[in-house]
């Protein structure tokens, strides 16, 4: 996000609520420097030092030679203690920032965190002295060279922007509570002087081990070169509707009502780049990863022999407990670090459901597929329509963002609920129009040839006329149960 990190010698400001995770950023930025061979100071006007060693042992830290000082009740002062003790409630501010500076002067760190600015600011009672101190801390840290990060818990009157001024750089933390799911934590640096850094909002978590911050996907700063030329979806008639196959560096997305293959088909395209040696992502989000395993297996797309080789990577996601960077984030990994050449989101309604708001759907699925088309990636969406027969809607539009649109589609003929498949468009080669019949059943999935007996097909009520021999035959088990 900052191109680098933060400038040396410098005063940040790091404002909050609550629990957004203040404490846990400036204690990594003090082990940090630690293991750079800087001293690290911490000053608490709010927090014991017990509780911080329990913070840091929570991500199985330990804050040795990071020096501690708590200004804490007089009650705890004795000449035992050995901390430096201040009293911040019965002191004047300029007392407690002359405390300050005393324990500056005494470690000579070259890091600084002061917690919390709250403090300071009750005892100023008014804005101009309280601005005064801490300009007088900021000069004072430039003097020794110190990096100084502040924490502020936004306790100030709405609007009141004094500190943003006086600081360098600052860097807000937000902790918002959705109606269900876990709570969402994103940061945004507001202000960063002399640095080019990433605007906007990031997600983040706070994970063991510290804060995990997923920055805001780019997609124009991730390009590789990559071929272009069409892959076979392991299927001919398959490919014959698509024009050529599928082409890297493009999207597909497969709509139709539950249970008419779109899931199956998904997993036969991806099987197909599988047995080429290449590897693969699935991120699943409706079906439970047992059911996709065994279902997949019966169908003889048994999926746990590329699971064991690396090759593919199924992650099952529960959309209430996963922010939109984070699942940008896990696809980047399997992209970058897995080098999968094709991924699978099933399905996009799940994922809607993940997101605040429809726009940002939009934005963030716009973003990510552009990211997957620059990396050479062949992206396949499911999306699952309302309905079986009749008008289908869908809880959101976005096939004007697919390259290559698939409608799967129930149709009735000789009383039996057979299915068909056809391709909308696509972006890359000039496609079959035609509307062919496909089959599931324990080979996998079959794709008939072309009917020329449809009509009213785009209406979502297909009308079938039938003809001798334009139907695909029926397997072995529906020719028994027709039979008994």
């Amino acid at each position: 996000m900052l191109c680098g990190g933060l400038t040396p010698e410098r005063l940040y400001l790091v404002e909050g609520t609550p629990g957004s995770g203040k404490t846990t950023l400036a204690l990594k930025f003090l082990m940090d420097g630690r293991a750079a061979g800087s001293k690290g100071l911490y000053i608490t006007l709010s927090e014991t030092v017990n509780e911080l060693t329990a913070v840091a042992q929570s991500h199985g830290w330990t804050l040795d030679d990071i020096a501690l000082y708590e200004m804490v009740a007089e009650d705890d002062f004795s000449a035992d203690h050995e901390q430096s003790l201040l009293h911040p409630s019965e002191v004047e501010l300029g007392e407690t920032v002359r405390g300050i500076i005393e324990l500056v002067e005494k470690t000579n760190p070259d890091r600084v965190v002061l917690d919390s600015l709250s403090e300071l600011r009750l005892l100023a009672q008014n804005p101009l002295r309280y601005r005064r101190q801490i300009l007088a801390l900021k000069h004072f840290f430039a003097r020794r060279k110190c990096t100084v990060l502040m924490l502020d818990d936004r306790t100030a009157e709405p609007g009141d922007l004094q500190l943003h001024s006086i600081a360098h750089g600052v860097i807000s933390l937000e902790h918002l509570a959705n109606d269900f799911g876990s709570e969402r934590r994103r940061l945004r640096v507001i202000k960063m002087r002399g640095l080019k850094y990433h605007g906007g909002y990031h997600d983040f978590s706070i994970e063991k081990g510290g804060i995990c911050v997923y920055p805001r996907l780019i997609a124009a700063e991730h390009h590789r070169v990559h071929s272009t030329e069409p892959v076979t979806t392991g299927l001919k008639e398959l490919d014959a509707l698509l024009g050529d196959g599928l082409f890297p560096g493009t999207n597909a997305l497969l709509a139709g009502p539950a249970g008419v293959g779109k899931t199956t088909t998904a997993v036969r395209c991806m099987i197909a780049a599988l047995e080429r040696g290449q590897k693969a992502a699935y991120f699943l989000f409706d079906e439970r990863l047992a059911t996709l395993m065994i279902r997949s297996k019966a169908l003889g797309m048994d999926l746990q022999p590329y699971i064991d080789d690396g090759s593919l990577q199924i992650r099952q996601i529960d959309p209430a407990e996963l922010s939109p960077g984070q699942f940008a984030y896990a696809v980047r990994g399997a992209v970058e670090d897995n080098d999968a050449s094709i991924v699978v989101i099933d399905s996009l309604n799940a994922y809607l459901h993940a997101m605040p708001s429809d726009n940002f759907l939009v934005l963030q699925m716009h973003e990510l597929l552009s990211y997957l088309s620059q990396q050479g990636v062949i992206s396949m969406m499911v999306l699952g329509q309302h309905g079986i027969t009749g008008e289908l809607r869908s809880d959101i539009d976005i096939s004007y963002l697919a390259d290559t649109v698939m409608m799967l589609r129930f149709f009735e003929a000789e009383g039996e609920i057979r299915k068909s498949i056809s391709v909308i468009k696509t972006r890359t080669s000039d496609h079959e129009r035609s509307i062919r019949e496909f089959k599931i059943d324990r080979d996998g999935l079959t794709v008939g040839a072309p009917i020329r007996n449809f009509s009213a097909i785009l209406s979502g009520s297909p009308v079938y006329t039938p003809s001798k021999g334009d139907l695909m035959p029926l397997s072995a088990d529906d020719a028994e149960d027709r039979q008994s």
